[in-house]
C-alpha cells in the first residue's frame, strides 16, 4: 500500500517520488485505489499529472466517474492514446458507462480496428462473456518446439500477463489445448508443444453469460478462459481478475435489492443524497403500502378484536414468525440459485422440502407459544381465559403460528423461483418484499383460526 506520506506528496505536486514506483507492476493498481481518496478534481489534477504509459494502466483501474472526469479533462491526443491502448474488456467497459451521444464521441477517438473491435463486441448481450473478454492472447502451434514456442512469446508478447496463459490452435485458429507458461519453459526445449499436452482444457462460449464465466473459474481454479466461437476458434480471454470485479459486482447488487434498494451505481460514499433518496424510497413506498393492507386486514376483523381483545397480544408474534421464516426461505434459495445449485426447474423439490420444514418449524415455536401461554396462566402473569377457555387461545396462536410459518417458507422459496423462471432477478424479491406479504396474509390465517376455533 503506498504510504501516507507520499499521498501528502502527491496532493501538493510532487510526483517525483511516485514516479520511482512506476515500474512496479502492481503500482497502477495501487495508485488507483489511492485516488478513490482523492476528491474528483484532485485525482483528475494528479492523473493529468503522470507520464503516458503510466496514464493508460492507471484509467482502467478507475471507477466511471473519475474515468470520464479525466477524459473531460485531457487533450485531443492524449484522450486517443488511452483509448487505444486500453485492453479490450477495459475499453468495452468504459463506453458501457456512456451514454448514447458520449459512445459515438469516443468512438470516433479509436482507430479503425479498435472501433470495429469496440462495435462488434458492444453489440453482444450485457451480461454475454464477450463483453467481458480481452482480444490480446497468446497462440502457439502444437507442433513447434518449445525453443521455438519460447522465441514466438518473446518476440510477439514480451513480459506481459498476456503470456501468463498458453493457447494451442491449429492453422485455422482453433483451440487445440492450453498450457501454462512454466511447463513451457521447465521443459527440454528440443520437445515439441504437442509433447506437453495432456489434451485437456477448459473453454467458454461467447454466447455463455458471465454468470457461466463465474462458475467455471469457481469449479475449475484458473487464471485464465479462453472464449470460442461456434467453430471452436479463439476469440478472446477472460482472465480471473475481471470475474472477480465482476462476482463482486453482482453480489453488491444483490445485497442492495436484497435489503430493499435499487442497486447503487456509485460506491456508497460517492453517490449524492438525492440519488440514494431516490434508490431507497422507491422500494419503501412500496412496502409501505404493502403494510397499508395490513391496517385494512385489521379493520376487516375489527369486530373479532373487540370480542376477544387477548388476540391482539399476539399479533406481532404471528406476523413476525411468518416473515422471518419468509425472509430465510428467500435467502436460502437466491443463493442457492446463484450458485447454480438449483433452477426454476427444482420448484416441486423445493416446495416439498419447504412444506416439511414450514410444518416442523411452526410446530417447534407454535409448541413454545402455547408453553408460554400456560407458564403465564398458572403463574398469575396473565389471565387468558376471562372470555374464552385459555387453552383455546394457546391452541389458536399454536395453529395460527405453524400456518404463517408453513405460508412463509413457501412464500420466501416459491417468489424467487417465479421470477428467475421469467427471466427476473430473484434478488428483487428481497426480505423486506417477502416479509410484508406475509405480514398481510399472517393476519388472515391467525383471524380465521380464532373465528374457527373461538367462535367469534
Amino acid at each position: 500500500m503506498l504510504a501516507e506520506d507520499l499521498r501528502e506528496k502527491i496532493l501538493e505536486g510532487d510526483l517525483t517520488e511516485l514516479l520511482h514506483h512506476s515500474g512496479d507492476e502492481d503500482f497502477p493498481a495501487e495508485l488507483a485505489r489511492l485516488f478513490q481518496s482523492f476528491t474528483n478534481e484532485e485525482a483528475i489534477t494528479t492523473f493529468l499529472g503522470l507520464p503516458e504509459d503510466l496514464q493508460v494502466k492507471t484509467f482502467s483501474y478507475f471507477d466511471h466517474v473519475i474515468q470520464t472526469g479525466t477524459m473531460e479533462e485531457l487533450p485531443l491526443a492524449r484522450k486517443q492514446l488511452i483509448l487505444n491502448n486500453l485492453e479490450s474488456n477495459d475499453r468495452v467497459t468504459f463506453f458501457e458507462s456512456l451514454d448514447g451521444v458520449e459512445v459515438t464521441e469516443y468512438l470516433n477517438l479509436l482507430n479503425d480496428k479498435n472501433r470495429l473491435a469496440t462495435y462488434d463486441l458492444l453489440g453482444y448481450p450485457e451480461q454475454s462473456v464477450a463483453r467481458l473478454m480481452n482480444t490480446k492472447f497468446t497462440t502457439v502451434r502444437k507442433e513447434w518446439t518449445l525453443a521455438q514456442a519460447v522465441e514466438h512469446i518473446r518476440r510477439f508478447y514480451g513480459d506481459t500477463p498476456d503470456a501468463n496463459v498458453i493457447f494451442v490452435v491449429d492453422n485455422n485458429g482453433r483451440l487445440v489445448d492450453e498450457l501454462p507458461i512454466r511447463r513451457i519453459a521447465l521443459n527440454d526445449q528440443q520437445k515439441t508443444i504437442e509433447d506437453i499436452m495432456d489434451g485437456f482444457h477448459i473453454k467458454l462460449d461467447i454466447q455463455d453469460t458471465i454468470e457461466d464465466a463465474i462458475q467455471k473459474f469457481k469449479e475449475y481454479d484458473r487464471v485464465a478462459i479462453p472464449v470460442t466461437n461456434s467453430n471452436n476458434v479463439v476469440m478472446g480471454v477472460v482472465t480471473i481478475d475481471d470475474v472477480i470485479d465482476e462476482a463482486e459486482e453482482k453480489d453488491t447488487k444483490d445485497m442492495q435489492q436484497f435489503g430493499g434498494v435499487e442497486s447503487l451505481d456509485l460506491p456508497y460514499v460517492k453517490t449524492g443524497f438525492f440519488t440514494m433518496i431516490q434508490k431507497r424510497a422507491g422500494w419503501l413506498i412500496v412496502l409501505f403500502i404493502g403494510e397499508l393492507f395490513t391496517a385494512t386486514a385489521m379493520a376487516f376483523f375489527e369486530l373479532e378484536l373487540k370480542k376477544a381483545i387477548v388476540l391482539q397480544l399476539f399479533i406481532p408474534l404471528i406476523i413476525s414468525s411468518g416473515g422471518n421464516t419468509g425472509s430465510q426461505a428467500a435467502t436460502l434459495i437466491i443463493r442457492a440459485m446463484a450458485l447454480k445449485e438449483l433452477s426454476y426447474r427444482d420448484w416441486w423439490y423445493v416446495m416439498k422440502r419447504e412444506i416439511l420444514s414450514g410444518l416442523t418449524l411452526g410446530a417447534i415455536l407454535g409448541a413454545i407459544g402455547f408453553i408460554r401461554i400456560v407458564i403465564w396462566q398458572y403463574l398469575g402473569w396473565y389471565n387468558y381465559g376471562e372470555t374464552f377457555n385459555w387453552v383455546l387461545v394457546g391452541i389458536t396462536v399454536s395453529l395460527s403460528v405453524i400456518g404463517t410459518v408453513l405460508w412463509g417458507t413457501l412464500t420466501g422459496s416459491m417468489i424467487p423461483m417465479i421470477l428467475k423462471r421469467f427471466n427476473l432477478d430473484p434478488a428483487t424479491s428481497s426480505a423486506p418484499f417477502v416479509a410484508t406479504l406475509v405480514d398481510v396474509t399472517g393476519l388472515v390465517i391467525y383471524f380465521s383460526i380464532a373465528a374457527l376455533l373461538l367462535g367469534i
